[in-house]
């Protein structure tokens, strides 16, 4: 299953002369950097779900003024399936760089139109349409943008470090979760609520949009991975996408499920900012301060878990932390919804992102290791994006409506630890494709 010989293409399918030509780090800082300013889009909606609610979505409730932004947000998942098929197909057949430069542009454009669009006082019922059109075409460009980037870090890695490589995708992640959140921060502690309300979000959004040119220059200069002698292309014609992947559906069905677990523990995460300060009551500072920090050990959890697979093999760093993720769920929300201060928000959020990023780095290089390259971007963008779109999508709106209907602070609780099972489970059945590990069996 392992595609061994890809790591010694670094000097003929990417078509570099010499291996002076050619830096690992840099293309790998290249291709995230896109994927960090587009998650940073996705992230920044959803720490101002409430401003862009009030300023797009004006209801006779805050609850219901919520649940309209919170859904426009869940519109942006619908496309991201169309997005994944349509592109990573796409980066199979042309190449990853082509892929990854016009999955960037069309977020670039969808960035700007929600930050610059009026409110729905000033435009009336254009404004929420504007936006909702905005969302659907950055869920089209996010559907397209995983796959694509998680197989170009594995095939422009060596053997010994592919997952460390790969580990770069969630770490971007992140990264982008984390300079939101600084930017709540900076922007909560300068400016009055009224501001952030009135402009303050928008000025977030058009931070993100004014790094679109370089992330497009550093996009440009990638090497290409796919081979241009048309072998990968014309596999893919022969066989096609769908009758090649059945041949992997085990490992398909298995990395769904994963990502299903990953997507809502990640979104749910992300909706701290939210719940902190709509469900517990906190000042926002704080609110942002623990997306700020939980992300920031997210960041960390994500590259020591490429740094461990590949020092002791992908199931093992998959299975133990999720395990360990699991027993401290419901422990830690009981600690916190008790005592909402900043010592249990800070320290046990940060403990259950720093232990949940782990797995999950694994995760990534079993399924692209798993996969051949002649439908390794195209599978791995639709699976992502289905299940980011069923689950990630609408994991915000289930927490909401959990703690609307139950009334009680620990619902995110009950939703997080479904998932960690069903995740847990799925782990367990995923085969060992670490290089190493393979070459004692």
């Amino acid at each position: 299953m392992l595609q061994q010989n890809e790591s010694d293409l670094h000097r003929l399918s990417l078509g570099i002369e010499g291996p002076k030509s050619f830096s690992v780090k840099r293309a790998a800082f290249a291709a995230t950097i896109g994927n960090m300013l587009e998650f940073y889009d996705f992230i920044t909606y959803s720490f101002f779900a409430i401003e862009i609610g009030h300023t797009f979505f004006p209801a006779h409730s805050e609850y219901g003024s919520l649940m309209l932004s919170l859904a426009t947000f869940g519109a942006g998942f619908v496309t991201r399936p169309i997005g994944g098929i349509v592109l990573g197909i796409y980066s199979d057949r042309v190449g990853r760089r082509p892929a990854m430069l016009l999955s960037f542009a069309l977020m670039g454009v969808a960035i700007l139109a929600v930050s610059l669009t009026p409110s729905y006082n000033t435009i009336g019922l254009a404004a929420p349409i504007i936006v909702l059109v905005a969302r659907m075409a950055q869920g089209f460009a996010l559907g397209g943008e995983v796959g694509p980037t998680t197989a170009y870090l594995l095939e422009i890695a060596p053997p010994d470090r592919r997952a460390l490589v790969v580990s770069w995708q969630p770490a971007s992640q992140q990264i982008a979760a984390t300079a939101g959140a600084l930017v709540g921060v900076i922007l909560s502690k300068t400016m009055a609520p009224e501001a952030v309300e009135a402009y303050g979000w928008r000025l977030a959004f058009l931070i993100g949009a004014l790094c679109l040119p370089f992330g497009l220059w550093m996009r440009r200069t990638l090497p290409e991975t796919i081979p241009h002698d048309g072998r990968g292309t014309e596999a893919t014609e022969n066989s096609g996408h769908l009758k090649l992947a059945r041949q992997y559906i085990r490992v398909i069905v298995l990395a769904l499920m994963i990502l299903a677990s990953g997507t809502i523990a990640t979104y749910v995460t992300q909706y701290m900012t939210t719940y902190a300060k709509d469900t517990l009551r906190v000042a926002p500072p704080l609110a942002f301060a623990v997306s700020l920090v939980s992300n920031g050990l997210g960041i960390a959890g994500a590259l020591l878990g490429g740094w461990l697979a590949d020092l002791l093999g992908r199931k093992p760093v998959m299975i133990w932390p999720q395990l360990v993720a699991l027993v401290l769920t419901y422990p830690t929300f009981l600690w916190i919804v008790h005592a909402p201060g900043a010592l249990s928000l800070l320290l046990g959020f940060g403990a259950l992102s720093l232990i949940g990023s782990l797995p999950f780095t694994a995760f990534y290089a079993v399924f692209t290791e798993a996969l051949p390259q002649e439908i390794r971007g195209g599978v791995f963008a639709t699976i992502y994006a289905i299940a980011i779109a069923s689950f990630g999508g609408t994991a915000q709106l289930v927490v909401t409506w959990l703690l609307h209907f139950s009334g009680n602070p620990l619902a995110p609780a009950w939703y997080l630890l479904l998932a960690a099972v069903v995740g847990l489970i799925a782990m367990s059945l995923m085969p060992e494709t670490a290089p190493a590990k393979v070459g004692r069996t």
